[in-house]
């Protein structure tokens, strides 16, 4: 694409030649006021208009916590409650005001213009679609860099396995189905990174924009059918990158509709200033290191050398994972016998590789429909958790083995959510502060065999259990056939 460079204040001072009269000439009035309303628009959904957000900003701590800040600003002018509110039409109601501050913003703007009215916007225009840009490329590394190092979707732990089709949310069967496949994962990964690293620079956007746009509005209707919750974050960065190729549609419909030449134009300010010039130029590629390999090595540090990813990292206990019959089962010294309804009574337990104890019981369960951010804690890690049903009690345990104890804190837990799904400061803090407040459970263990382990202590009910386990050795051939792709994934890097 060939480009032409003007100089503002040159224009004043020189007469403006043919070439650049065709460049820039004057818009028509619907285009100006069209233009308006979207350079409006376009700037209440990218420039964060919160203070909260800046004090946030200017208060980090890590260079992590300042990247994230700037990658993951969504514009919060609203809130619906409900299931519309959180997974329907009612979840793009942000968008719908924007929209009504930016068209009644227009008309005042149009009506304060009329009697100095300027012929074009060619720079704001540049300076608007530029803010585009760059807030899709940040944006979608940082989507990128979750899949490249694969925390995003993690392959399914031994309790998502047992669990059935039908005790998924419909959004764990679709993250399940991704983590399964680890090399596809990454490949999503590498391919958003590049098509976000392709936003910085003008020569690539339309290229990267394509890719922008097919990539993200795919994940955006995946997340409407699956319920999966960040469908307006994935459909904002869409309608971010339609914007940008909507500067080439007329040249698209001349070349390939009208079939006729086609010499594109650009518009690129350059000011009088040379010191303007090469800051802007170095802000450009300051950005370009800074979200490309600088956040790259974080989230790598974060991910393989940190741990901080959506499953306990604390290994188990020792040779204990896999899936356990309930043998024998007393409450207060009363032997309960077998019965899939008893409510009471476990069905089966779970000892994962990491240290969560998982038991099934005919009892409901409130169901977490987060999608389990990385934490740093692992108690607060809730992805093996997370939008699956089935009467599961999940458990993080620290044990002693030199005591036969474990202590147990419980995963399900009071949700840090309300029941329309949307977080609030004060729920956040409560959720916080419940962290370290929650219920402790002390229980002996004794291991007979290498198969069979007996719990005794007291549950979060004050009754005092008895229980006998014997571990039932299940091949399951999803794990078979994949884990060891997940597993060399883990330990390449």
């Amino acid at each position: 694409m060939s480009e032409i460079q003007l100089s503002q204040p040159l224009k004043k001072q020189h007469k403006i030649s043919d070439k650049t009269r065709l460049l820039s000439p004057e818009w028509a009035p619907w285009e100006k006021i069209l233009f308006r309303a979207a350079l409006l628009f376009f700037a209440i959904l990218i420039v964060p208009l919160t203070l909260e957000w800046y004090a946030k900003l200017f208060t980090v701590k890590s260079l992590f916590e300042f990247f994230s800040t700037l990658t993951g600003y969504r514009v919060d002018l609203v809130k619906i409650p409900g299931e519309s509110g959180r997974w329907g039409f009612a979840s793009y109601a942000n968008w719908g005001v924007a929209l009504m501050i930016a068209l009644a913003g227009a008309a005042i703007w149009t009506f304060a213009a009329r009697k100095r009215e300027r012929k074009e916007y060619n720079e704001l225009y540049y300076w608007i679609r530029t803010l585009a840009r760059y807030r899709i490329g940040i944006g979608i590394i940082a989507f990128g860099f979750l899949k490249l190092f694969p925390m995003q979707m993690p392959f399914p732990s031994i309790s998502n396995l047992e669990a059935t089709i039908g005790e998924y949310t419909a959004y764990k069967i679709y993250w399940q189905s991704v983590g399964v496949v680890i090399w596809y994962e990454i490949f999503l990964g590498f391919i958003e990174i590049f098509a976000g690293a392709l936003m910085f620079f003008r020569a690539t956007s339309v290229l990267g924009a394509v890719i922008n746009l097919g990539v993200l509005y795919n994940i955006a209707h995946a997340n409407h059918a699956y319920d999966g919750g960040v469908h307006v974050y994935s459909a904002y960065f869409s309608l971010l990158s339609a914007f940008v190729l909507a500067h080439e549609i007329p040249y698209v419909w001349k070349l390939l509709i009208k079939e006729q030449d086609v010499n594109p134009v650009e518009y690129v300010p350059v000011y009088k200033f040379k010191w303007l010039n090469n800051s802007l130029l170095s802000l450009k590629y300051a950005i370009v290191i800074g979200f490309v390999f600088v956040y790259g090595w974080i989230r790598y540090d974060m991910h393989y050398n940190q741990g901080r990813l959506k499953e306990p990292k604390t290994h188990g206990l020792a040779g204990a994972a896999g899936f356990y019959n309930v043998t024998e089962f007393k409450i207060n010294n009363k032997i309960l016998p077998y019965s899939p309804l008893d409510t009471l009574r476990w069905n089966n337990v779970i000892f994962e590789k990491f240290s969560t104890l998982v038991y099934q019981v005919n009892r409901p369960v409130s169901i977490s429909l987060a999608n389990g951010t990385p934490q740093t804690k692992d108690v607060d890690r809730s992805y093996e958790l997370a939008g699956i049903g089935g009467g599961r009690r999940f458990f993080y345990y620290d044990a002693d083995t030199k005591k036969n104890m474990l202590f147990l804190q419980d995963k399900n837990r009071s949700k840090s959510e309300d029941e329309s799904g949307f977080k609030s400061k004060k729920s956040d803090s409560k959720a916080a502060a419940k962290t370290d407040s929650i219920q402790q459970l002390v229980w002996h263990f004794q291991r007979p065999s290498k198969d069979r382990i007996i719990l005794s202590g007291i549950d979060d009910n004050n009754d005092s259990i008895y229980v006998v386990l014997d571990r039932i050795n299940k091949e399951y051939a999803l794990k078979k056939s994949r884990k060891n792709h997940y597993e060399t994934v883990q330990s390449k890097f």
